[in-house]
């Protein structure tokens, strides 16, 4: 059996993640493709609950170093009872964040270092990365924007625009690096972002097909 793909979607808050993962959901579905959708930090039942106590507005004291452990711990547990499996019986996984976030998170905004964030990542998962990543850009004011009019806000929404450009700037410089990076103009519309979207996995999708040795159900 092919091992299926591993996508990530990253972006900063209000970029649109979520209706585009419900997009390439549906792309994955018209082919014939077994899916799994899972996101970080979370995934799992231990996953969640660090989740919990990470984007807990009231954890006011946690040192960076903490939330970046803690993420590395939720990934840790994620990676090897969710991702893999799936992989392995030829799903392909489709999650909301990976290691990229915390480079831009934790390192380009927090101030941790590339180097030490990169020698946990290889501690913690053998530096296992996606196979595409998706990056979903637009201004932080108006991300910042969007994010606002969903409710109240996290523990990580709740930081300042000066926090988020640098997580973009992070998030953009790792794209420059790693050829897995596609970078979505998310300031268009729904439609725009789709076709994005689809340029972007269509080809992939067919390939992935092709040496699987299946085609999609719309031919």
């Amino acid at each position: 059996m092919k091992a299926g793909l591993f996508i990530s979607v990253e972006g900063a808050e209000g970029v649109g993640k979520t209706t585009s993962l419900a997009y390439i959901h549906q792309l994955l579905e018209d082919a014939g493709i077994s899916y799994t959708s899972t996101r970080e930090p979370g995934g799992t039942q231990l996953g969640e609950k660090i989740r919990d106590i990470l984007l807990d507005k009231k954890n006011t004291q946690m040192t960076d170093m903490t939330e970046l452990l803690l993420m590395f711990a939720a990934r840790a547990q994620h990676v090897e009872e969710v991702i893999k499996p799936a992989l392995k019986q030829g799903a392909w996984v489709v999650c909301d964040r990976f290691t990229d976030s915390s480079f831009a998170y934790q390192g380009a905004a927090r101030g941790i270092a590339d180097e030490t964030i990169e020698l946990i990542n290889k501690a913690a998962l053998a530096a296992f990365s996606p196979d595409l990543t998706v990056l979903l850009d637009v201004d932080v004011e108006v991300g910042m924007q969007r994010a606002g009019s969903r409710g109240e806000l996290d523990r990580f929404e709740k930081e300042d625009l000066i926090f988020f450009e640098k997580v973009r700037q992070g998030f953009l410089t790792r794209a420059k690096v790693y050829e897995r990076f596609n970078i979505i103009d998310a300031s268009k519309s729904i439609i725009e972002v789709n076709s994005q979207l689809a340029n972007v996995l269509l080809p992939t999708i067919r390939d992935w097909l092709q040496h699987s040795g299946q085609s999609t159900q719309n031919g």
